[in-house]
């Protein structure tokens, strides 16, 4: 991959959305259709059907040689411990458990970023888009008073 002006940069991250179930393929085509993200920037893998040695040449081939993160819906089950298998050696792949739709909105925007720094920054985004709605809070998290 070249800049434009021609400089050989870092090859851009990409992320394989593996999750129980077909939650992959609407977290995949939200973001695609939020962002307008290129098709090689995430791919969807569902667990469903598949036994534990074909999930992980699933994962294995999405991930391909260059960096790759690994997204899962929570941090346990069988898609947790195939993202785990697939990053024990931590050179060019990370996993990331518990991913939501901003965490994924921000990876495509801002892929080519280092490995170590990308996850970082998507932890941090993925925290900070949880919210709740509390009619007796304000804005800024505290409670209001009862009638005012």
């Amino acid at each position: 991959m070249s800049d434009s002006a021609g400089n050989r940069s870092a090859p851009e991250a990409k992320g394989i959305v593996l999750t129980h179930g077909s939650m992959c393929y609407g977290m995949v085509d939200a973001v695609r259709k939020i962002s307008g993200a290129d098709e090689d920037a995430l791919e969807a893998v569902s667990n469903e059907g598949q036994g534990p040695d074909q999930l992980m040449q699933m994962v294995m081939r999405a991930a391909g040689d260059g960096p790759a993160i690994i997204f899962t819906d929570l941090q346990t089950g069988s898609c947790a411990l195939t993202a785990r298998f697939v990053c024990r050696d931590p050179g060019n792949r990370r996993a990331i458990f518990g991913a939501n739709l901003p965490m994924l909105l921000d990876f495509v925007f801002h892929r080519a970023l280092p490995l170590d720094e990308l996850v970082d920054r998507l932890l941090e985004q993925g925290r900070t888009a949880i919210h709740s709605f509390d009619t007796e809070r304000s804005p800024d998290g505290h409670r209001t008073s009862a009638g005012g």
